[in-house]
């Protein structure tokens, strides 16, 4: 008697592939792709990039981020964020406030 090897009824590229978690600070998934994957097609990953961070690996091994914005609004954040002057502004304006120089919200006149 042969054994019949029963074959899957969905398509190898139907199957969806699990997410693994990543530490994003939105909490949303991360996913681990190939360096050759991502320039094969990079306009996918670039869409899939909006929603979570593609972590592009070299050998196996983490080599880069991925970043997608959903929005301009997300771009114009994320630029304000990682800019020194920006952030020495907000950090000079936290120091006067700790110093006493500040205006309380309630002081300011509508």
């Amino acid at each position: 008697m042969t054994s019949t090897i029963k074959k899957s009824k969905s398509s190898r590229s139907s199957r969806k592939k699990k997410l693994k978690r990543g530490f994003r600070s939105t909490g949303s998934a991360s996913h681990e792709v190939a360096l050759a994957k991502v320039k094969d097609d990079l306009s996918r990953y670039l869409r899939m990039a909006a929603n979570a961070e593609i972590v592009i690996t070299r050998h196996g091994k983490p080599a880069g981020i991925l970043i997608g914005f959903e929005s301009e609004d997300d771009w114009f954040d994320y630029r304000l964020e990682h800019d020194p002057g920006f952030l020495r502004r907000v950090s000079e304006a936290r120091q006067a406030i700790r110093d006493g120089c500040g205006i309380r919200l309630e002081n300011i006149a509508r």
